[in-house]
């Protein structure tokens, strides 16, 4: 895809004239950006994605996919973040698409107001305060047909609809909803799926070479083989919470992050825990060799304003050297960023935990390490709820340096929840929220 098709506001410039030289010479003594204090955490850039018509982005990819984008730009890159090799230049991924929920009489329903649009792998620049698209590879099937965004499979995911909830529209069983990227020393990808939730590599363009899936799926139809080699305990993701975090080891394997507690024995008991699940894979392998129990602090401590357990959730991992992981807490308004370590005696692959008939189950004990779980240890790394200037709704995670991380936001394409959405024409009314990459420099080398 040419880089020209990235879209640019008027960047935002501040008049100083008239503004005396010992008042400026005086602000640049002051200290640091954002009026940090020293040794705190604070905004070093901040940089934002133009509009691009949606339609003009797919077609460009695959012609003809996209027959109305109802007004919806480019968004939804913000799922995850990988560096590139380049100074400011990253891998992102796009979710499944626009997408919202509508209640009709009395029930909500899941819409998808642009059904032709297919997840891409989007490479970044960041210039300025302008993110540049690069280059854009769709996710495709065996035959370079798009895998779309649609859900999977009848009765466990939601039904898919149109823009305004009333017309139905076809599962896909190749439906992708990507979240988590990292790119391989061959050139290739590794993209994390919350339908499934599936671990996904795909080729160096796009092309689905194999989706990795908890045994017992049953996912049936693909055009690209499916393989269940992930725990059968998996099935009891939460829909929509599916495996959000992806990072890389240096050694090669894989950290999945399961992004919200598993809903074991029930929708309740999920709702309610604090413990969701890391998986380690190994590529070479071709198969789980690890399992992790991993803790959330109180929703109150992620975020002060919530008091819903069960709007936590981990949306990115990100390794740091040796067996250490950054791991980001947050709800859709705050944030915070975790140190771990991957230790061995903390492996509960295999165990009575991955039994569904256990009881009571990992995810309802309310002090697992007090019944004998391995929990992982954790130290903070930063609060991004009290650094000034992070948007909301962090769900990639990128280091950049030793002491400096990127974040993404998705910004959901523009949608909000809700018949509102869209005017009486069917076209965006646009949530005005947009696609940021924010660095964030640390008062410690990570």
């Amino acid at each position: 895809m040419s880089p020209h098709v990235d879209g640019r506001r008027p960047a935002r410039r501040t008049a100083a004239a008239g503004v005396p030289l010992a008042l400026i010479a005086a602000l640049i003594a002051a200290g640091p950006a954002m009026g940090a204090p020293s040794g705190e955490a604070r905004v070093v850039r901040t940089a934002t994605l133009g509009d691009i018509p949606l339609g003009a982005f797919s077609n460009r990819l695959l012609p003809g996919t996209v027959a109305d984008d109802r007004g919806v730009n480019l968004g939804g890159i913000g799922s995850d973040i990988y560096p590139a090799g380049r100074k400011g230049e990253f891998w992102t991924v796009t979710d499944r698409g626009p997408n919202g929920q509508i209640k009709v009489t009395g029930t909500k329903r899941r819409t998808f107001p642009v059904p032709g649009f297919d997840p891409a792998i989007v490479k970044i620049r960041v210039s300025g305060d302008t993110v540049k698209v690069l280059d854009a590879i769709p996710v495709t099937t065996s035959s370079g047909k798009p895998v779309t965004g649609l859900p999977d499979q009848q009765g466990r995911d939601e039904a898919p609809y149109d823009y305004n909830a009333l017309t139905a529209l076809s599962y896909n069983p190749n439906g992708l909803d990507t979240e988590g990227i990292v790119r391989a020393s061959d050139g290739t990808f590794w993209l994390v799926d919350e339908y499934g939730p599936s671990l996904v590599h795909v080729s160096a363009r796009g092309k689905v070479l194999t989706r990795y899936a908890p045994k017992g799926l049953n996912l049936t139809g693909t055009s690209y083989p499916v393989v269940e080699a992930l725990p059968s305990v998996l099935l009891h993701r939460k829909i929509n919470r599916g495996f959000e975090g992806l990072a890389q080891l240096p050694g090669g394997d894989l950290v999945l992050a399961v992004q919200s507690p598993l809903s074991l024995p029930d929708t309740g008991a999920g709702e309610a825990s604090r413990t969701t699940r890391l998986l380690r894979f190994s590529p070479k392998k071709k198969t789980v060799t690890a399992e992790y129990a991993y803790r959330f602090d109180p929703v109150n401590v992620v975020d002060p304003s919530e008091d819903d357990t069960s709007e936590l959730k981990i949306s990115s991992v990100v390794a740091v050297g040796g067996d250490r992981l950054l791991v980001e807490e947050r709800t859709d308004k705050a944030a915070r960023i975790q140190l771990v370590r991957l230790d061995r005696p903390s492996n509960i692959l295999g165990s009575t935990w991955d039994d569904d008939t256990t009881s009571p189950s990992l995810e309802q004990l309310d002090d697992p390490a007090a019944s004998g779980v391995p929990v992982l240890a954790k130290k903070l790394v930063v609060d991004l709820g009290t650094v000034a200037g992070v948007p909301g709704k962090i769900e990639g995670v990128a280091r950049v340096d030793h002491d400096t991380i990127a974040l993404i936001n998705d910004n959901d394409f523009g949608m909000t929840d809700g018949a509102g959405a869209f005017d009486a024409d069917g076209r965006l009314v646009d949530s005005g929220v947009e696609t940021t990459v924010t660095y964030v420099r640390l008062p410690h080398r990570l």
